[in-house]
């Protein structure tokens, strides 16, 4: 299949599959999850934890805030050049001897990756960590063709046996400790007994053993790829583990599923980012193993190399100017390690491979808003902006939050004509809704807001709410929608007066004391908040 067939740009985007598993929106889920005291303690230490490593090795580097600028400005780069980019990598990685596939969406993903593999005969195969295969429910979908897969990286492990989902980027069973660990350990692997420890050392040493025989006697090996290089059409895969080195050498079959932002246009490129990623993943300065390949070497390595290049949805967030920069996430997870949403929900919450604050943006942008399930998501975050502080990219991910907001209640209000909207299913499309509470919130405080007269009513009633408030000078009880606020806080009681009526009695006062200090005042300027008022009406 040729970049055509994805949608660029001949043909309309279409949004991905397989990426969400969530039956239940996000506000439900994670009132569930946050009764699970263990995996919220798990979160945060871990989370803690690497941040601290993060913010340390970041602050090595004198130039950290120009090399966050350069990762950007090359993403920004690729987005602009995407098609050009694909058929470059295309072209160069055939002319080494590998073989490219395209994938429009998951399902087609998933039929090339079980017919590579079925033609091989081989029933088994080993992983590296991948989001794209998670992504697309690759695992499940070669079980049910008879085909074993086995993940070879540690915590993918620990999910897998686990029979879990993971719930971080980078860490996926971050929401376990190692006593958890030793468990699972315990009740799925034949070679383990009751002398295994809770020890690092311990558990590390029991999954080397479980993996050593698949290490050796599987032909099949699948990935997924940090980064593909257009112009020499090299594969990276970064890991700190050395299980993807054994994966990607090992096998005489190596299958590659690789979205098709990953793209870098030049070798010179990945000095960029092979210092970001590290940094902002596991805050080390570089990773223990990056692993790059061309094509197909003869006599050295796999000699059937394969990658599938990935729609999946990628093509809808780019048709999307006020979101595609969710594009350019390199999957560090560094905007999980500092959300408090994220901290105290944990990342099963957000029933989609991405989690945190990127899979709130990525994940709607991918398979579309229009699911229940999915619109939620963009609420997932206070706005604090941690994420964006952090993000060695640069993606403005508070910024595309707002905006899918609002494409969500446009959504919800049958307000949107775009062509997204027009493809998704029937059976995800919501029919237009009567007014909520919160659409009627909303529209009377911009009634009342737009109008200087009517802002002047409504703070008459400021004395009725320091009346409900009363001697606690709190207001713990609201009616409706409002009182999702006050079953979790007080809110605190209104002032005796609005800054209104405090410059009305105070004006000439002000304008007397910065007389005094040298500075006259016009009769604008000491008009203050009285001028907008005499004009409101008009402006309207």
């Amino acid at each position: 299949m040729s970049r055509t067939a994805l949608g660029m740009p001949a043909v309309r985007p279409v949004h991905g599959q397989g990426n969400l598993h969530a039956s239940t929106a996000f506000p439900a889920a994670a009132k569930a999850e946050m009764g699970n005291t263990q995996m919220r303690a798990n979160i945060r230490h871990a989370t803690h934890t690497i941040r601290g490593k993060r913010a340390r090795v970041a602050g090595e580097l004198p130039d950290w805030e120009e090399l966050r600028s350069a990762g950007s400005a090359v993403k920004e780069q690729v987005m602009a050049r995407l098609p050009e980019l694909l058929e470059q990598f295309e072209a160069n990685f055939t002319a080494r001897g590998g073989t490219v596939h395209w994938a429009r969406d998951a399902a087609e993903a998933n039929r090339i990756v079980t017919e590579l593999v079925q033609a091989t005969g081989s029933t088994d195969v080993i992983k590296i960590k991948s989001m794209a295969t998670q992504e697309i429910g690759l695992e499940a979908h070669l079980e049910e063709h008879g085909i074993t897969a086995t993940e070879t990286d540690l915590a993918e492990l620990i999910v897998q046996l686990g029979h879990d989902k993971p719930s971080h980027i980078l860490v996926p069973a971050i929401h376990k400790n190692r006593h958890e660990i030793r468990d699972i350990f315990l009740a799925e692997m034949a070679e383990t007994d009751e002398t295994l420890t809770s020890e690092p050392r311990d558990l590390a040493e029991a999954a080397r053993t479980h993996l050593r025989e698949k290490f050796l006697s599987t032909s099949v090996a699948v990935s997924g790829a940090n980064f593909g290089v257009a112009e020499t059409g090299t594969l990276t895969v970064v890991e700190s583990e050395g299980n993807g080195r054994m994966c990607l050498t090992l096998p005489q079959t190596l299958i590659t599923v690789m979205g098709i932002e990953k793209i870098v246009p030049t070798f010179q490129d990945l000095e960029v980012f092979l210092q970001l990623l590290p940094r902002s993943s596991t805050g080390e300065r570089m990773n223990p193993y990056t692993s790059m390949w061309t094509g197909v070497t003869p006599g050295d390595g796999p000699q059937d190399v394969h990658v599938v290049l990935l729609d999946n949805g990628r093509t809808a967030v780019l048709d999307d100017p006020a979101g595609r920069s969710a594009l350019h996430c390199i999957r560090c997870s560094a905007c999980l390690n500092v959300c408090p949403v994220y901290e105290q929900a944990g990342g099963h919450a957000y029933g989609s491979t991405y989690p945190g604050p990127i899979g709130a943006i990525l994940s709607p942008q991918l398979t579309g808003i229009e699911s229940e399930q999915n619109a939620s998501l963009p609420y997932a975050s206070s706005l604090c902006g941690a994420c964006y502080d952090v993000c060695p990219v640069k993606i403005n991910i508070p910024e595309i939050l707002v905006h899918l907001r609002d494409e969500d209640v446009r959504t919800r209000h049958g307000e949107r004509s775009d062509e997204g909207a027009a493809a998704a299913p029937a059976r995800t499309r919501r029919l237009p809704q009567a007014p909520s509470q919160m659409d009627l919130m909303m529209k009377s405080a911009s009634f009342v807001m737009s109008s200087g007269r009517r802002m002047a009513l409504a703070e008459k009633g400021l004395p009725l709410g320091r009346a409900v408030a009363g001697k606690d000078h709190a207001i713990s009880w609201l009616p409706g929608m409002a009182g999702g606020w006050t079953d979790e806080r007080d809110i605190p009681a209104p002032p005796k007066e609005s800054f209104r009526n405090w410059w009305a009695k105070h004006s000439e006062e002000t304008e007397q004391r910065v007389a005094q200090d040298g500075g006259p005042v016009s009769g604008s300027d000491a008009a203050g908040p009285e001028t907008d008022t005499q004009h409101d009406e008009g402006e309207r």
